[in-house]
């Protein structure tokens, strides 16, 4: 039977048998009745030889252990506390790890209360962790250790993963009560994963388990297992051990709106020097309205591009609660987005979305008879959460405009004045104006034209708390003034503010929102202001995210240094904090932050390869 890459998760079902937790379906605790913490150290910590390997590690290095079972983040947690006890201060720990039923969240903090001595990495693991939804979640419980947690069946994510592994920790329930955890083809992934120096450790010594291994090439041998478990196990790919280290160096990021500011943060994070360039400051295109709203648009239907909404939306409010941001009332607030139904099809598909489990209730719950809630969720004020990113010492910003770019190493760009700037990367976060640079015309762009009315604030509308979507959006009070809006015009190119905009905007308002437009003012409505800005858009609606394609070679290749990060339409504030990882991790050499299938659906060389299935010989 063909298990399904990915579907709507189950969690985990705990019976809480004193202080320790029972997998109801496996009947098996998640940990050691004797010591879970002293036998996670003695079986996976000392199994692969991890605080010896730790100190060995380079300057940059990298050191990635996969994970088959997160259980209660026990083994994960120890690992990220040897490494940062015992590795290079510029080192960094990936861990990577699959489970197929998590628990909630109530679950684990229950579980790692137990544990003092982990406080404070199990404080960053709470605050950080994903509600029970399908695919890759990437977490930080350090800034030199991130977490890639895979909500979903081990066999069908791990081929989802392409980064060497250094080290195992194949954790799960017991072979004879939890079978499918222990089957030759996921072995076969591990060692796809392995490389010369890989280890591997178990606490079962179970005959079968050691011959599956030995038979996908780990060299396996049997080991004192821990308190009563007389024997454990232990495995190694033969040959001298390899080594990662980051790739860092100078960077410039091409746009200073919510793409390049979140591009530029991911890559300083890492250890990269950045350079921002942009003629017109900080976010002063499509990121400068006064408010934006942080949501998504929940569907039933897995496809790369839900789940990317799905995703990136989980991973938005991750980065927006690490970066304390928005941290005072006049900058926003996270306290949920309100989705009214617009006609019987929304209805219907936010229902599902509900009903099926795709969106869990940790992020999607009903309002009323006619809304929806989105949890976590809310406004704030893109500018502002712009520069709040920007502010980092690894990061400067030019006033430049590039009129031209020339791949290789080093990357160049070419200045409005006939400067060359070169870089060891360049990323292009230049929304629909990346059409007009030489050689990026093919590029398939829509220029939507968008206004946005600034009604000034009433009584009753001082108290709104929560962003309204509807046809538009409506935005509780920052600076005296609501954000009503707004318009979609595919067809407009024109910049200058509309009365017939505004009007639109305030009938779609009345229509939807009747008792929102009578507190605002209802036929007297005071419109302070409004602002015109053009949304960037894909033809598929996805963005344009990961290295960019040389259209005029046949087949298409890389560009060497070069990579793109546009068309993120009206959900910038949502989908650019992944598409940042993303690119980062590319330029940096690290673990990927999200699945092939969703790289491969963001990547900007999908509308080459369309366009040469139709057309073998189609050149831009």
């Amino acid at each position: 039977m063909t298990i399904p890459t990915f579907s709507p998760i189950q969690p985990a079902t705990v019976d809480w048998q004193e202080t320790t937790p029972v997998a109801v379906d496996f009947d098996d605790p998640y940990f050691s009745r004797q010591d879970g913490m002293a036998e996670s150290d003695h079986v996976f910590l000392q199994g692969n030889r991890l605080p010896e390997r730790f100190r060995a590690m380079a300057a940059g290095g990298i050191f990635v252990i996969g994970e088959t079972g997160f259980g209660t983040g026990l083994n994960c947690l120890l690992a990220a506390r040897d490494f940062l006890e015992h590795a290079p201060d510029s080192a960094r720990l990936h861990l990577v790890s699959v489970e197929k039923h998590p628990l909630r969240k109530a679950d684990l903090a229950r579980a790692l209360a137990h544990w003092p001595a982990l406080c404070s990495l199990a404080e960053r693991l709470l605050a950080e962790y994903p509600a029970p939804a399908p695919g890759f979640h990437r977490l930080q419980l350090h800034p030199r250790v991130q977490l890639t947690l895979l909500h979903g069946d081990a066999l069908a994510l791990w081929p989802q993963f392409h980064h060497p592994v250094d080290a195992w920790f194949l954790d799960g329930f017991a072979p004879a009560r939890n079978p499918d955890m222990w089957q030759p083809e996921l072995f076969a992934q591990l060692a796809r994963l392995s490389r010369p120096g890989t280890t591997l450790a178990t606490f079962t010594a179970a005959g079968v388990v050691r011959r599956r291994l030995a038979e996908v090439g780990f060299a396996m041998h049997k080991r004192d297992g821990f308190g009563h478990k007389r024997h454990m196990l232990v495995g190694k790919i033969e040959g001298q051990e390899a080594h990662s280290v980051s790739a860092t160096g100078h960077i410039l990021v091409v746009g200073a709106g919510l793409a390049g500011a979140t591009t530029a943060r991911a890559l300083a994070e890492r250890g990269c020097q950045v350079t921002v360039l942009d003629p017109d400051g900080i976010a002063n295109h499509a990121s400068g309205n006064l408010a934006g709203v942080v949501y998504s648009t929940p569907s039933a239907h897995l496809t790369p591009q839900n789940r990317f909404y799905q995703q990136s939306y989980g991973h938005a409010l991750r980065w927006l609660q690490r970066h304390r941001y928005p941290a005072h009332p006049e900058d926003g607030n996270l306290n949920g987005v309100i989705q009214h139904y617009v006609d019987e099809r929304q209805q219907d598909k936010l229902e599902q979305a509900m009903t099926t489990g795709a969106w869990p209730k940790e992020l999607l719950q009903p309002h009323g008879d006619n809304a929806v809630q989105l949890l976590g969720g809310g406004y704030l004020r893109p500018a502002r959460w712009c520069q709040h990113l920007l502010n980092h010492p690894a990061i400067s910003q030019v006033s430049a405009r590039v009129v031209s770019l020339q791949e290789g190493a080093p990357a160049r760009v070419t200045l409005e004045n006939g400067e060359t700037l070169s870089a060891d990367a360049v990323v292009l976060c230049t929304a629909g104006q990346s059409q007009s640079l030489p050689g990026l015309g093919w590029l398939p762009l829509k220029h939507i034209r968008g206004q946005v009315s600034y009604c000034q604030a009433t009584d009753a509308s001082r108290r709104w708390q929560q962003a309204q979507c509807h046809g538009g959006y409506l935005t509780p009070v920052l600076k005296e003034l609501h954000c009503v809006g707004a318009t979609f015009k595919l067809h407009e190119d024109h910049t200058h503010a509309t009365d017939s905009d505004d009007e639109e905007n305030l009938a779609q308002l009345r229509h939807h929102l009747p008792a929102l437009w009578q507190e605002l003012g209802g036929e007297h409505i005071q419109i302070v202001d409004r602002r015109v800005a053009f949304r960037c858009q894909s033809i598929d609606f996805l963005p344009l995210c990961g290295p960019l394609p040389v259209a005029t070679d046949n087949p298409h290749r890389p560009a060497q240094g070069l990579y793109l990060n546009v068309a993120h339409g009206s959900r910038g504030i949502t989908g650019t904090p992944l598409c940042a990882e993303l690119i980062a991790e590319m330029i940096c050499g690290q673990p990927l932050p999200m699945d092939q299938e969703m790289i491969d659906a963001l990547a900007p060389a999908r509308f080459i390869l369309r366009k040469r299935k139709k057309q073998p010989e189609w050149m831009p």
